[in-house]
């Protein structure tokens, strides 16, 4: 099993799942259930404020992400999804693609925590990330 990002032309995550109808009612139900909440809108890398338009969800886990006779289902828990700026996104992909560890020897799920706190940590020391 590996967490590296497959290639485009294979992945049909990339191509038919995010742009579908299922996702974007999910991710919209995700930002509602935020704002619910009344938790902050900032991205988990930089930890800077942004709207929901700036931020992507970073799938920690796929295991709700479903294609069931020709149909995607968007059946996520809401702590699988993290926000993040696309710049911000695409680094934490590279981290993990990157690096063997987080590759190849851990799930998705703890990969992409250790990876966002490398990530935040980073950041910071570039005085580009909050807190």
């Amino acid at each position: 099993m590996s967490n590296r990002r497959r290639s485009g032309y294979h992945n049909r995550y990339r191509h038919e799942f995010l742009s579908s109808p299922a996702w974007h009612a999910r991710r919209d139900r995700w930002f509602a259930q935020q704002a619910r909440r009344a938790a902050p809108r900032v991205c988990l890398a930089c930890r800077r404020s942004a709207t929901r338009h700036e931020l992507e969800l970073h799938h920690a886990s796929y295991a709700g992400v479903i294609h069931r006779d020709g149909r995607w289902i968007a059946a996520e828990r809401h702590a699988d999804l993290i926000p993040l700026h696309p710049y911000c996104h695409e680094l934490l992909h590279r981290l993990i693609d990157r690096d063997a560890v987080l590759a190849k020897h851990r799930d998705r799920d703890t990969a992409t925590w250790h990876a966002l706190e490398r990530l935040h940590r980073k950041l910071a020391r570039l005085g580009v990330a909050d807190g």
